[in-house]
């Protein structure tokens, strides 16, 4: 099969993709991991997605697109694949459509992950890492210190990423509506895109993109398993 996963900051998505790849057996391709490999291996696309990096910039989309092309063109792709984090506006989704129909192939299915702003900017604001390794995490609803601002590890400072500050959240926020939600549309108009709830447990959120694909069922107390 070959999926696209999309959503909102904070709607899980990385999590899911990977379980939803693994479930299937097929690639699990991330735009973000895609970008370190080649930048690793000191390619011309690695080169030119660090310059873009280093200057605080959005990778272009040609160098963007380029980097998907090569990674979908590798041979471990033809069982399939999920797309996690492109396309992220329309031009990508267009030369996506492009990519495929050169290889004769199309996208299955699109997981449009949903999720109210309310509860993004609970999941993403609230959380707070360790200055001594930021390896440990609390969140001030889900996982909350046992003293305020002291890591229950090593007793670190916490303190909050500018990223994850509410302001900034709210902004991911807008930039997302405006340049990834159309495509959701684009996909809309081709008959593909299956709107989940990103709520709940992650195992939850799971299975109902199996349902939606078509890997799970619901049974009659309308819960679903695959």
């Amino acid at each position: 099969m070959r999926i696209l996963l999309i959503g909102p900051p904070g709607a899980g998505k990385g999590t899911q993709a990977v379980r939803l790849a693994a479930h299937l057996s097929i690639q699990h391709i991330s735009s973000g991991d895609l970008f370190r490999e080649h930048i690793d291996q000191g390619t011309e696309l690695g080169q030119n997605a660090h310059t873009h990096i280093r200057a605080g910039l959005l990778v272009s989309d040609e160098v963007t697109i380029g980097v998907i092309k090569e990674r979908l063109a590798r041979p471990d792709t033809e069982r399939g694949f999920l797309l996690d984090g492109f396309p992220r506006n329309l031009a990508q989704a267009e030369a996506l459509d492009g990519i495929l129909a050169d290889s004769e192939s199309r996208l299955d299915a699109v997981l449009d992950l949903d999720i109210p702003e309310a509860e993004v900017v609970r999941r993403i604001a609230g959380r707070w890492l360790c200055r001594r390794d930021r390896e440990h995490t609390f969140h001030v609803d889900y996982s909350p210190p046992a003293v305020a601002g002291a890591c229950d590890v090593c007793g670190g400072e916490l303190y909050q990423r500018d990223d994850d500050r509410e302001a900034t959240v709210r902004k991911r926020l807008e930039v997302y509506r405006s340049e990834t939600a159309p495509v959701v549309d684009h996909y809309q108009a081709q008959g593909l895109v299956t709107t989940i709830s990103a709520l709940g447990q992650v195992q939850e959120v799971l299975d109902r993109g199996l349902v939606a694909i078509g890997q799970g069922h619901v049974d009659a107390s309308g819960a679903s398993s695959c």
